[in-house]
Parts: structure tokens; C-alpha cells; sequence
């Protein structure tokens, strides 16, 4: 047993090397509450991480019907035993004091608590009379990437087939509807093509706008092994930030903010000059190669050192290390995703992985990364913008089939468009044609961009607005009906990560007060709609979690997400499986894509595709004429300069991001003792240079304003690229300090100043790529920036920086680092 390590000031804890192809060796992370023991835990109930989309196995220990810690499962392909930040002390937020208890009900302009009964009968009241005077399309649901998939998938049913509106979407359309996206455009159909295993056998890793440092922790943990090991592989980061990435990076390109498509058609514009294709791969495998060379061929990387800011001899040193690749793992997150041309980027990532020939097979594909615990299961059960099963919208046959799934007519499931993206949900809110919103687990008045717009909508008197959450969240303030919802080890359910790993998660205690189970609260609304199928029996057939699973499963059969071989007891075992899982595959299917592209077919893909300039879907007929033998597509690319520039009023780009010890908007890390510690306020980085052309120091309080508002926060002076103003989106209002209000000068949240903007594709907003200026309040005169110094906010300059920043130890209680087992 190794020493205690403090996992705040040591995120990724102690390392285990290993080399190239070799197993990642076991290491059981683990967490007491202080008061607690080994001794004195009565149970461990399985789980796994709700805090990022890393999937991270674990078993919560439970004493007298409370958690008190945590550890890692040693058995899981994922994880291997470990655990992150979030992990070890996130859990802490389930037994917050202002957890809600009690549904709440608008009366006279206040929120009071009433029962279930009460809340539910207005919830369905106003739901008929919607339906009666406007038809389905008044009502809209708005979700989140944090429930589980039996919740996602009831849902799905309720809201397609009971209700019948087309406005259903989750906040994994802010973080990765792009990955989707862009996974339909080049394969035809989602699925994360590698898995988490490829990066045992790469020996390039390639990371574009991806800081895995801080979002997906342990699969950090994971390449530091690698790094540490024989035969390590070698990195290239594509990030404006000095990530933990970038400082390990045999190359390291920070690109001005919007430029990700000028780069990467750098990238591609080398590898076909240079003849690093695998020719025979791309002739039997793909479509579009011609157009693609034809689109890059004067994208050389001087002209994209013009454009990017990039020095053109790192452009081609990259291309060296990423051409001369024998096995090449891309990786691509919120950098991308987020910024300008999202899909485009994301889709010339794809492209440098095809070209090189570089999938299906181990340490060779690529991870359209997802940001939430849950954000897979979205996308399969149709919460976010698909139909369930990865069916086709547009393809009456896919629709058919889910019709007779459901045992409804085709033409209750609304197919007329394609499925409402978020922002355009919120657009027809602020119109008035949708009269009911119901928001479930996520914070819109904080997490959406131009919050002083969505605060306006949210407030109008004539949207009814239900919310359905743990806590009084700044959205739940403004709702009519709030539900106090159970959370993560109060209830049952599966959940599947971002390399299609599918865990159970099983209720381990009670939930606070009268809270429910979202399955619950859902199967109750239901019942009260009385939803009938076209035989007269009830719509949702199902009554719990698991049978939920079983209705799921026969949803899913026969389509690319195929869960057919798993059950809830099946997930019992010792490590979560992979989907497709199925009779033919009964241990899951490690990788995509090993024997060809099976679901890009016109009659079997899940999209026929979209102009990635304009947005507009492609017809049955556009497809068949460019993919008749269902290939993969090299989708090229031309760059377009962003709609905000900078100028002299705002001569800044603004990106905004996440840091390691924070989940979206605080709601649960900021109720963690130790999470919030180390990074407590928000802050504002900038570079020496723009430092010193402003005249600021470390520390001192500034204001960053962009067309839209404002927020304040304490400087630290950072190596992120000169020109740029970094602002982390976590922090909102529940636990304002004096002088931070909701849309006064000098905000809190990040998202006053974004724009609403989206990428005319996978419509998923553009945080990343607005326009600022910085100007000094006070003087920091003694007063320390709480930014983390562990992490890609590390000051420059240490010196200037007390070492307690960055949170007390994480040793309140006993943290442990476990290796078992040698290194290869």
C-alpha cells in the first residue's frame, strides 16, 4: 500500500508505468468521510462517475443509511481501479443541506412547498390544455447528460409518442451534439469508433481541443502511464491554454480562436503532399478523396501560420510525428466542438484518421469525446436531436420500425423536420408558440450563452416552466412547478460512457425527504396523461429501471447501439461492457468499424448528412448519388472567418472553458468541500503580454466585457496564447458574494458575455469564439486569485502565487493511492 496522496494538490495521483501494448496495471483509488472506516462501512454498492464522461467504475460505501466514501473498482476496463477529483469527493453533494425535499409551486410570485399530487395535477393540467388549444408543438422538453438511459429513453417515448412534439433536446447539445454530428457525416451513423484501449497500443496521440488533463482525469491517467512506460507514445495538443496536455506534447499548436479548420486543413494539405496516405484503404473504404485533395491543395502551412498564428515549422513538425504514425489515436473535445465551423473541424479530424488508413484496428481511431456522464445514452434513446436506435428521421422505414416498436402509427412520431435543437426550443419559448418547457437536471439561466436574454425567457409569465432538479437551482427560481429529483446512489439505472462502456449504477440510499426518482416522476406523469398505445394499453408499459432496460433493449435491437446481450444482472459483473453486445458479440465490440462501414448505407444510416456551411440536410437522393455503396465520407472543408472579430473596443477573444475540479455549473462540486476549496471564485487569465499591455498584475480584480454583459474576477497571469481572455463557465448565483447579481455590471457566470451563435450543423453554441475587452477595477493589493494552480490556470510566474492556493488538503479524510500488481 502506498502513502496517502492529496488528491487535490496531486490530481492524477501516483504513477504506474507501463509500455506499448501492454495492460494498464491496477490501482484502487479510495475515499473516507473522516468519521468513517474501513471497518465501519456496512455496504459498497456499485456505480459509476456521474461528474464527467470518463465512466470511471466505482462502489460507494454506505453506513447507516448514508454515503461516506468512495473507491475504485480494480476490475473495470475503463478505470482500472482509479479515481479522479470528482470522483473522490463529489459524492459529498447528495448530502447538501438545501438538497430540495418537497415539489415547490408558484403562488402569488413565490415558490412554496405543496405535494406530489398537487405539483403533478398542475403539471398535467396545463399539459392538456396546451395540447387542446395549440397541439404538441406548444410543449417542449429540455434534458440533460446526467440521467440515466431508462430515464432518457421513457422520455423519448412520452414526449415523441405520448405527447408528439419534435421540441425534445438535452444540454449535451452545448458540449457534444458536434460529436454526434460529426460521426454521422463521416460514417453515416453515431458510435464512438475507437476505444478508451487504444491508448495501450498508440504510439502517436493526437489532442484537438481536447484538455483530458481536466476533463476526463483518469484517462489522463492512462496516457501519463504510457508516457512513463517503454515505447511511449508521443503527443500533439491543439490548445490556445498550457494544459497538463500541451506541457507533455512533443508539439504543442495554440491557434487564434476560429481557426481550427484552417489548421487542420494544414495538417491534411502535408500529408497528401508528402504521400503519408494509405492509398488502398482510402479506394476501397471511402468517398470524396479527390474533392478533399482538391479543397486542402493550396492550404499549405504558411497560410495557415497567416490565419491560425501559428509558426508554419510547428504546423509541419506535427505533421511529421502525426504522418510518420504506425498506430495514430485521435482525440477531440469542447475546443473544437464549441469554436467556429465545429462540425467541419471535427469532421477534418475524422479525415486525417481515414486518410492514413488509421481505424478498426488497436491503437488506430478516433474519440469524438463526449462531455457528461451520459451524454452517449442522449443520442442513442433520441433525447438529443436523433430518433431512438440511431433511426433516420428522414427515412420513413426507420420511423416505421419505430412505430411498430412503440405500437403507434408512424404518423403520431413527428418527422416532418428534423428533431428541435436547444437553441431553437428557447427561440420559439421567447416567441411565445411554445407555452410549456419542462427542464430536467440541467441550469439553462447559467449554462446558455447571452444569460440576460435567457433569464428574459424563463421569466415571461406566459411560458409555464417546470424544473425538475436537486436543488433551487438559478433556473429552478424562476420556474412554476420545481420536483425534487433524486440523484446518482438514490436510484437505479444505466449509464454509458464516451468509449460505448455500459455500467449499472445501483441505489445505494434513501434520497432526502419526498425526492423521487426522475424514472419515477416521469412514469408518473405518464400515467396521469393516460398514453395509450393504437392497441389501448398504456404507452410507457414499463414500471422500474430494469424493465425499463428490457423495453430499451428491444428498442435498440438490430440497430448500431445494440444492447440486446446486456442486462441489468449481466452489468452485475466485474466490468462494464461495450455496446453493440449482442448474441453474436456477447462480451461487446471493443472497436468500430474492423470489417468496413456497416451503417453508412443509404438505407441503413442514421443520416443522409448536412452542408457543413449551411446547415441544410442532404436528401435520400443527394446521398445515394454520393455514398450508393455505403462508405465512409472524407467530407473537405473550406475555411471561413468567425461572424464576431475582434476590433478596437473589443481587441480580445474570449473562450471559456472547465477546470478540473468542477462540473458544469457547481450545482454538486460546489457543495463538495474540498472541490470547491480549490477553486472557490472565478477568475480571468490572459497572458505576460496582454498583462503587461493593460498594466495588470497577478491578483488584481478586472472586468471582462463583450458586447452582450460583463463579468469581474482576479487576474492570473497564465502561458495561454497573447491575445486571449480566458473565463471558466462553472460559477453562477446560489452562492453569490456580496456584489455579484444576476446580470449586474460585474457578473459572476461566463455566459453573460457569450453570444448566441451555433454551428449550422450540429447547432451546438459557440462558447469558445467572442469578442472582449479587459480593464482593471482594483488593484489586487495583497488579494490572491483563487484560480487552481495545479492545473492549465498555473501562473507563470509561482512566485507571486502563496502555496495554499489551489484548496486544503485532500487528507481531511484518507485518500489512497493503491498500485497492485508490477509494470510491464
Amino acid at each position: 500500500m502506498q502513502p496517502e496522496v492529496d488528491r487535490i494538490a496531486s490530481p492524477w495521483g501516483e504513477r504506474t508505468p507501463y509500455g506499448r501494448d501492454g495492460a494498464w496495471p491496477v490501482r484502487v483509488d479510495s475515499y473516507l468521510a473522516p468519521d468513517a472506516t474501513t471497518g465501519t462501512v456496512e455496504r459498497w454498492v456499485r456505480t459509476a462517475s456521474v461528474l464527467h464522461s470518463n465512466g470511471d467504475a466505482m462502489d460507494v460505501a454506505v453506513a447507516d443509511g448514508r454515503i461516506v466514501g468512495v473507491r475504485g473498482r480494480p476490475g473495470d476496463r475503463v478505470n482500472r481501479g482509479r479515481l479522479g477529483p470528482k470522483d473522490l469527493f463529489g459524492w459529498q453533494a447528495n448530502h447538501a443541506e438545501d438538497r430540495l425535499t418537497t415539489p415547490l409551486l408558484r403562488e402569488s410570485g413565490h415558490l412554496v412547498p405543496c405535494d406530489w399530487d398537487t405539483a403533478m395535477d398542475r403539471i398535467a393540467a396545463r399539459t392538456r390544455e396546451l395540447l387542446r388549444e395549440h397541439g404538441p408543438g406548444s410543449i417542449g422538453f429540455y434534458t440533460t447528460g446526467q440521467l440515466f438511459l431508462e430515464e432518457y429513453y421513457t422520455l423519448a417515448v412520452i414526449a415523441r409518442a405520448g405527447i408528439g412534439t419534435n421540441h425534445l433536446d438535452g444540454n449535451t447539445r452545448l458540449c457534444t451534439a458536434t460529436a454526434g454530428e460529426a460521426l454521422k457525416e463521416t460514417f453515416g451513423c453515431d458510435g464512438q469508433p475507437a476505444s478508451y484501449a487504444d491508448i495501450d497500443h498508440a504510439d502517436v496521440i493526437a489532442l484537438f481541443g481536447h484538455n483530458m488533463a481536466e476533463t476526463q482525469p483518469v484517462l489522463w491517467m492512462r496516457v501519463l502511464d504510457r508516457l512513463e512506460g517503454r515505447d511511449a507514445p508521443r503527443l500533439v495538443c491543439v490548445d490556445p491554454r498550457p494544459t497538463a496536455v500541451a506541457r507533455r506534447a512533443a508539439v504543442h499548436l495554440a491557434p487564434r480562436a476560429g481557426t481550427n479548420v484552417a489548421l487542420l486543413n494544414a495538417l491534411l494539405h502535408e500529408i497528401i503532399r508528402t504521400d503519408r496516405v494509405d492509398h488502398d484503404f482510402v479506394e476501397e473504404h471511402t468517398v470524396g478523396f479527390d474533392e478533399l485533395a482538391e479543397r486542402v491543395a493550396e492550404c499549405t502551412p504558411a497560410w495557415a501560420a497567416r490565419i491560425c498564428d501559428v509558426p508554419a515549422r510547428k504546423i509541419t513538425e506535427a505533421v511529421e510525428i502525426i504522418g510518420g504514425a504506425e498506430r495514430l489515436l485521435s482525440t477531440v473535445l469542447q475546443g473544437v466542438y464549441q469554436s467556429h465551423q465545429a462540425t467541419a473541424a471535427a469532421c477534418q479530424v475524422n479525415n486525417l484518421q481515414l486518410i492514413r488508413g488509421m481505424l478498426g484496428r488497436p491503437g488506430c481511431g478516433v474519440l469524438q469525446m463526449n462531455g457528461q456522464p451520459s451524454a452517449e445514452n442522449t443520442r442513442e434513446c433520441g433525447a438529443d436531436g436523433d430518433l431512438p436506435g440511431f433511426r433516420n428521421w428522414q427515412n420513413d422505414a426507420h420511423v416505421a420500425d419505430l412505430a411498430r416498436v412503440w405500437n403507434v402509427e408512424p404518423s403520431r412520431i413527428p418527422h416532418y423536420a428534423p428533431p428541435t435543437p436547444a437553441m431553437q426550443i428557447f427561440r420559439y419559448a421567447e416567441q411565445g408558440s411554445i407555452g410549456m418547457l419542462w427542464i430536467s437536471g440541467t441550469n439553462p439561466a447559467v449554462s446558455l450563452p447571452e444569460l440576460h436574454r435567457v433569464r428574459d425567457i424563463l421569466g415571461q409569465e406566459r411560458l409555464f416552466t417546470v424544473v425538475q432538479d436537486l436543488f433551487v437551482t438559478e433556473t429552478a427560481q424562476l420556474a412554476d412547478v420545481v420536483l425534487p429529483a433524486a440523484t446518482w446512489a438514490e436510484k437505479t439505472g444505466t449509464l454509458t460512457n464516451a468509449d460505448r462502456t455500459v455500467h449499472l449504477s445501483e441505489k445505494a440510499v434513501d434520497p432526502p425527504g419526498e425526492a423521487r426518482p426522475d424514472l419515477d416522476i416521469l412514469l408518473d406523469y405518464a400515467r396521469r396523461m393516460d398514453f395509450r398505445d393504437k392497441d389501448g394499453r398504456p404507452l410507457v408499459g414499463w414500471h422500474d429501471a430494469e424493465s425499463a432496460f428490457e423495453a430499451w433493449k428491444e428498442c435498440s435491437r438490430g440497430r448500431p447501439c445494440d444492447y440486446t446481450g446486456l442486462s441489468h444482472e449481466r452489468l452485475r459483473g466485474e466490468s462494464g461492457v461495450q455496446w453493440p453486445c449482442t448474441a453474436q458479440a456477447p462480451d461487446g465490440t471493443e472497436r468500430l468499424y474492423a470489417d468496413g462501414f456497416s451503417w453508412a448505407a443509404p438505407d441503413v444510416c442514421e443520416s443522409y448528412g448536412k452542408d457543413l456551411v449551411t446547415g441544410a440536410s442532404m436528401s435520400d437522393t443527394e446521398y445515394r448519388a454520393l455514398n450508393p455503396d455505403g462508405r465512409a465520407m472524407l467530407k473537405a472543408a473550406e475555411y471561413v472567418p468567425p461572424h464576431e472579430t475582434t476590433d478596437a473596443s473589443y481587441p480580445l477573444q474570449l473562450t471559456t472553458g472547465r477546470t478540473l475540479y468542477h462540473f458544469h455549473t457547481r450545482t454538486k462540486t460546489g457543495r463538495s468541500p474540498q472541490l470547491n476549496a480549490a477553486a472557490p471564485e472565478v477568475w480571468v487569465e490572459v497572458s505576460v503580454g496582454e498583462a503587461q499591455r493593460h498594466g495588470l498584475a497577478e491578483g488584481d480584480l478586472v472586468e471582462v466585457s463583450s458586447p452582450r454583459g460583463s463579468v469581474r474576477g482576479r487576474l492570473r497571469i497564465t502561458g495561454i496564447r497573447d491575445g486571449m481572455v480566458f473565463l471558466p463557465f462553472h460559477y453562477g448565483y446560489w452562492d453569490t458574494p456580496d456584489g455579484h447579481r444576476p446580470g449586474a455590471a460585474g457578473g459572476r457566470a461566463a455566459n453573460e458575455t457569450t453570444i448566441t451563435d451555433w454551428d449550422p450543423a450540429s447547432k451546438q453554441p459557440l462558447f469558445k469564439l467572442a469578442a472582449a475587452r479587459l480593464t482593471l477595477v482594483e488593484r489586487a493589493d495583497g488579494a490572491v486569485c483563487p484560480a487552481p494552480t495545479t492545473t492549465a490556470s498555473a501562473p507563470v510566474d509561482p512566485r507571486h502565487v502563496p502555496p495554499t492556493v489551489g484548496g486544503p488538503s485532500a487528507l481531511a479524510g484518507q485518500s489512497l493511492d493503491t498500485p497492485e500488481g508490477d509494470a510491464p
